[in-house]
């Protein structure tokens, strides 16, 4: 039995892997599977910093398939840029992504405006990406909950981890707040709870918990390509025509046991409101109708965790440092490998090792301001 500590999308991309091939797999998740940052977010999927990003492109036109049930990936990006500063940025980005094979094109103000009637006549430009895409974050995080189950997974939802029974250097059991569940091996991917929940048994996972939103405005004539940001923000057109932001700056947070911090509306939501219509200057009459908030947990370099512990043997730790969702097929089937072989074939994840913190000082959190305010 392998046990999966959390129901983001991490930990359900890792059960559907792994009950696909076969495996006996039981979730734990301390509330509802999906509810939290992996079903509140922008929905991106594009990732050419990742070693995972080819994977990431490679299955992602083939989730709905996979998954049995819409995930509402659309593909390709186009970034907006207001200035020569931000274009900059977009060149960079690009070149990590056409160095890879994939295909850019830099697009002119008159260019932009026929694919996005909204921004200013005077736009500096900006980015068509043949590449990525975007997806429905609560659909995905169904899709991949019923996918699971119909594999023969089982999910346990409203149950919170509390610890690990080891014996001879490994884990033999979870203890839950529904008892002891034994296992054979097990995937710690709590989010903002990975940290504290991996110190019980000596390992520092070092994250900090924040808050982030998006806001989402009612909905507009559908766009020829949904996948439109820039300006610091990030997000999509909904299918009904919905605007779907977000951005930091992030809200730093503290944990109060297992619980989770609830989220709500703050500040950050009025500083998203005025990057968007800067952007899309077109669109100052359009209202808000709600915001979303969900916590994401980060890592002191922004990169994601993903490794195989020595000590219990038979862990693996994940933590994706806020960009899960995006990365979540590429994720799970590496994740499934280094689970079951200790290893993953298609990427080399060395550069995502939870070694590379040995010497982060204790403070480290104070030292880049990541506390709350």
């Amino acid at each position: 039995m392998i046990i999966i500590i959390g129901g983001g999308v991490t930990g359900l991309s890792t059960a559907f892997w792994l009950t696909r091939a076969g495996h006996p797999v039981t979730l734990i998740e301390k509330g509802i599977v999906g509810w939290e940052a992996s079903g509140r977010n922008g929905g991106g999927c594009t990732h050419p910093y990742s070693p995972l990003f080819r994977e990431e492109q490679r299955l992602w036109p083939q989730m709905d398939e996979l998954l049995g049930h819409p995930t509402e990936w659309r593909p390709h990006r186009i970034k907006v840029a207001l200035d020569e500063g931000q274009m900059e940025r977009l060149r960079a980005s690009a070149k990590i992504a056409t160095d890879q094979g994939f295909r850019a094109e830099e697009l002119d103000a008159k260019q932009l405006r026929e694919f996005i009637p909204w921004v200013a006549d005077d736009v500096h430009g900006g980015m068509f990406w043949h590449y990525g895409g975007h997806a429905n974050p609560q659909r995905t995080s169904q899709a991949y909950a019923w996918a699971i189950e119909r594999q023969g997974g089982r999910i346990l939802q409203h149950t919170t981890a509390l610890g690990l029974v080891q014996r001879g250097g490994k884990a033999v059991a979870v203890r839950t707040s529904a008892g002891e569940i034994g296992c054979d091996a097990v995937l710690l991917a709590a989010g903002p709870h990975t940290g504290v929940l991996a110190g019980q048994f000596g390992v520092r996972v070092p994250v900090a918990p924040a808050r982030a939103e998006i806001m989402v405005t009612e909905p507009l004539p559908l766009l020829t390509h949904g996948g439109v940001d820039g300006n610091g923000i990030y997000g999509r057109q909904t299918l009904r025509g919905n605007l779907a932001y977000g951005g930091g700056p992030h809200e730093w947070l503290d944990l109060d046991g297992a619980a989770t911090p609830r989220a709500g509306n703050t500040p950050v939501v009025a500083s998203l409101a005025r990057r968007l219509t800067e952007m899309f200057p077109r669109l100052g009459h359009v209202r808000v109708i709600r915001s979303w908030g969900g916590i994401i947990e980060n890592t002191p370099d922004g990169r994601p965790i993903l490794d195989r512990l020595t000590d219990p043997e038979n862990v693996t730790i994940a933590s994706m440092s806020s960009i899960g969702f995006g990365l979540s097929p590429a994720v799970g089937r590496a994740l499934s490998q280094l689970i079951l072989e200790g290893a993953c074939d298609f990427a080399d994840l060395s550069q995502l090792k939870l070694a590379r913190f040995g010497n982060l000082p204790r403070d480290w959190r104070a030292r880049q301001g990541w506390v709350p305010a």
